[in-house]
């Protein structure tokens, strides 16, 4: 774990309303997310955030949890952003999604522990993260199939957002804070 590059805000440092997001996250996560209080230093863009993640959060409705979770930290694994790998898998612990078979994800294509739709999920989500992104109009036929339309949307909305929070955390040093082992850094305890 490290200092991120630029500091969190601290709740006396913060305003009225980024201290009723501090609340609302502790209460909801048991810590504040560090990507949270670091963005603090911007609480414009902190609170269209916070809009942005609860209404995709809402109207993720389509694609089955698993599928989506899965892709998701195949991108955060793929990126190397410690922080969404961590709180990845505490979502995924709390939605009750086996985490052991976690340690099988670099032989996805072939493991017994990936279903056919999560190894086409996973594939996509390898294809949108390279760079190039190398998605086939093959790859979008198939998972229409296996997802319908709404569900290949929100795949791929998904994918992209991972993507983008992956990118960014770690572009700001920001690192692992324990969500996965129940036991979580305060982000300006250092």
């Amino acid at each position: 774990m490290g200092v991120t590059r630029i500091p969190a805000v601290t709740p006396k440092q913060a305003g009225l309303l980024t201290r009723m997001t501090y609340w609302y996250s502790k209460r909801r996560f048991g810590e504040v997310p560090e990507p949270f209080a670091v963005l603090a230093n911007h609480p414009k863009l902190m609170r269209a955030a916070g809009v942005h993640e609860t209404l995709v959060e809402r109207g993720s409705t389509k694609l089955a949890v698993p599928i989506r979770e899965i892709a998701v930290y195949y991108v955060a694994r793929t990126v190397g952003c410690s922080w969404c790998v961590d709180f990845g898998s505490m979502l995924m612990r709390l939605s009750d999604l086996d985490l052991d078979r976690l340690r099988h994800i670099d032989d996805y294509q072939s493991s017994d522990h990936y279903s056919e739709d999560e190894r086409a999920a996973i594939a996509y989500a390898e294809a949108m993260t390279a760079t190039p992104p190398t998605v086939t109009d093959e790859q979008v036929t198939d998972l229409k199939k296996r997802f319908g339309t709404e569900g290949v949307m929100e795949l791929t909305y998904h994918i992209a957002l991972e993507n983008s929070r992956a990118r960014s955390y770690h572009a700001l040093g920001i690192t692992d804070q324990g969500f996965s082992q129940d036991s979580c850094r305060v982000p300006w305890a250092e």
